[in-house]
């Protein structure tokens, strides 16, 4: 039964992101936002949502070792995993763009959790410079790319504005609700499995919990790369590792500060910050990412998991 509600919690959790995107992003070309500043804004943080109230809801149960696992292992995940298999379907070429910017803030991002970690904590201070970091962060990235095709093409931002408001804020209704409780019954069902097998919340964390947040970022990377569109699937990748640290451990910890223990930091840490660093020459060599590339990141995770289970 435990296993059925699981799926189901994740399955409620999932849906209630994508109907907060539809809802926010909406109301915001109603408002008249550009596309680029939804897909920059609304969209990123929605598609993010289901992270961030998994980590909530677990900091707030006192289980702060799944908040933790869950932006740990979503990091590994997204750059091993989600990437190699999107590879694997159709090699990545990116823009020297998602170099300078995506991958450094993403390597500074992952660095500095790991840094203010060390005291086995992230204090209220410390996820407040999180949050303030990230929205810096947007509004560098957003200054930048100003001009170059948005995420959100104007076409589609045209479209949402024909959207009803009630309808808009229905969605964003059902969608809050959706990842309120759908996180509530993730995180519960996962603490229950993780007693019932004598299995580490961390375990359970960085493994059934990361991996499950990330079928957003799986689905839609595998999706781009399927279309040929490899320059999202990468930038959808190392943009939603940034924010994970930034905004989802941030928030957290603005909410309840985070205990991170001792195997984190000689264990999942290293091994977040070591694919990251490996994913440069793969990324700067040629400006992509390869078939067999993506063979091997797919076989740095199965060793990663073997490593800790």
């Amino acid at each position: 039964m435990v296993y059925l509600i699981l799926i189901i919690g994740l399955g409620i959790l999932l849906l209630g992101g994508k109907l907060l995107v539809d809802g926010a992003s909406s109301i915001a070309a109603k408002l008249g936002l550009s596309a680029g500043l939804i897909g920059l804004t609304v969209v990123a943080f929605g598609t993010s949502a289901p992270e961030l109230l998994v980590s909530v809801n677990a900091a707030l149960k006192g289980t702060s070792d799944i908040a933790v696992g869950n932006v740990v292992g979503s990091n590994i995940a997204n750059i091993s995993l989600v990437l190699g298999i999107s590879a694997i379907l159709f090699p990545i070429v990116l823009h020297i763009n998602v170099l300078k910017l995506d991958y450094l803030f993403t390597l500074i991002s992952s660095s500095l959790f790991f840094i203010l970690s060390y005291n086995n904590v992230i204090s209220r201070v410390e996820g407040l410079i999180f949050v303030i970091l990230l929205v810096l962060v947007n509004l560098y990235i957003f200054k930048k790319l100003k001009g170059t095709e948005p995420e959100l093409t104007e076409e589609e931002a045209e479209s949402l504005k024909k959207e009803s408001t009630w309808k808009a804020a229905g969605l964003i209704v059902l969608g809050v609700a959706g990842l309120y409780f759908g996180s509530d019954m993730f995180v519960d069902s996962a603490v229950e499995i993780s007693r019932v097998f004598g299995v580490s919340e961390r375990i359970i964390g960085v493994t059934v919990i990361a991996i499950g947040t990330s079928l957003p970022e799986l689905t839609t990377s595998v999706i781009a790369a399927i279309n040929k569109k490899t320059d999202i699937a990468i930038g959808n990748i190392l943009g939603s590792n940034i924010m994970n640290v930034l905004g989802i451990i941030g928030i957290t910890a603005l909410v309840q500060p985070i205990a991170v223990t001792e195997q984190f930091l000689s264990q999942d840490f290293i091994w977040m910050l070591a694919i990251t660093v490996i994913l440069f020459p793969i990324l700067r060599l040629r400006l992509n990412v390869s078939r067999w590339e993506g063979g091997l990141l797919v076989l740095l995770y199965a060793i990663y998991l073997y490593s800790i289970l």
